[in-house]
């Protein structure tokens, strides 16, 4: 297999669905922090559409590379290990020698989903193997170095995808009757949904804090959230959306717009006024408006991969399960480390941490 990198201005990126992909993403990451490198890929001398990749200093001279949902094309599905190592390696030049990895936060859906074996009786997914099994099947054919299954992955693996290609009435339809409930109810007991600007940033830090308590997540600072509001870019926009009830603030979340789809990227609701059921009346609101965008698609943005009361995202499977759509596992995180020792002393530091994320 023939990768070849051609490197080019992240301003340059091709407009894609996947809003960690495009040029708004890199501008937003690059206020944090991230230096932003962009390039077009060719395998076996055809187009294989293009890659973001994220940079950060970790240590004095020493940094790690990350493709937050890319690369989005797959060239052959059963090659997928081989065309990773061989793109890795090429790459390496380009991320020069200070690089200890590069972490491939995968976009395809996870072959064992496609695995009627990985299901049990009554459908739900099983979840992949063990590790070394998945990295045997990655790797199948590789003769080289070889990526790993990173410890954790960082962007949600799972998540349930909405078509918005239907009438209102077909969506809502689809829910289950508890949702659709909740969701009429929501709107008759006067809550009320508006946009957010820059200056509303301290009722979703509340919120958000709040949210991150009760559910003992750990959450991104506030620089985050306002460098996706103030962030102008001809590609994507975030929007802020919030609930309230006679002007008290119940719920928020933010609402991103990237080609033909709409993403809920991040929710937060308030201790009081629960039965008020603002979170129903921010998601349909929410999908009404992806829709005047002319989104064919609403990505529901991270769930359990099923109905297991022990998973930590079980709760957000719950809710969000209800307005229908379709289940999508998608294969998560894997590394090729340039540097193996140096890649091994950060994984098991990584390992005992809260979290990584990006």
């Amino acid at each position: 297999m023939d990768v070849q990198v051609l490197p080019k201005p992240a301003t340059k990126l091709i407009a894609t669905r996947l809003l960690q992909q495009t040029t708004f993403w890199s501008k937003v990451k690059s206020r944090l922090g991230w230096s932003a490198l962009a390039c077009d890929l060719r395998v076996d001398g055809i187009p294989s559409g293009d890659l973001l990749l994220l940079r950060r200093e970790v240590s004095p001279g020493v940094n790690i590379a990350y493709a937050p949902f890319g690369p989005e094309s797959l060239p052959d599905s059963d090659q997928r290990g081989l065309y990773l190592s061989v793109l890795s390696s090429e790459l390496q030049e380009l991320l020069g020698p200070s690089c200890m990895f590069i972490r491939w936060d995968l976009p395809w859906e996870s072959p064992y989903s496609e695995d009627e074996d990985r299901f049990d009786d009554k459908g739900n997914w099983l979840g992949p193997p063990e590790t070394r099994l998945r990295e045997l099947r990655m790797n199948w054919g590789v003769s080289g170095s070889a990526v790993r299954k990173a410890p954790s992955d960082i962007l949600p693996p799972d998540t349930i995808i909405i078509d918005l290609n239907r009438e209102e009435s077909q969506i809502l339809a689809a829910m289950k009757p508890k949702t659709r409930y909740n969701t009429r109810l929501s709107f008759r007991r006067g809550v009320h949904v508006r946009h957010g600007k820059a200056s509303d940033l301290d009722i979703w830090m509340k919120l958000y804090e709040q949210t991150a308590r009760r559910n003992a997540i750990v959450y991104h600072d506030r620089r985050f959230f306002e460098a996706l509001l103030v962030q102008r870019c001809r590609d994507a926009t975030v929007h802020l959306l919030i609930a309230e009830k006679q002007s008290i603030p119940l719920a928020a979340m933010f609402l991103s717009i990237s080609a033909d789809r709409a993403t809920y990227l991040y929710g937060a609701s308030s201790d009081e006024g629960r039965s008020l059921m603002a979170p129903y009346a921010l998601q349909w609101t929410a999908i009404k408006e992806s829709k005047q965008h002319g989104c064919h698609s609403y990505d529901l943005f991270g769930v359990a991969p099923g109905p297991n009361p022990e998973h930590p995202l079980y709760g957000l499977y719950r809710f969000k399960a209800g307005f229908g759509g379709e289940m999508i596992h998608r294969q998560g995180s894997w590394d090729y480390p340039y540097d193996s020792r140096s890649y091994e002393y950060y994984i098991a530091q990584e390992s005992t941490a809260q979290g990584f994320h990006l």
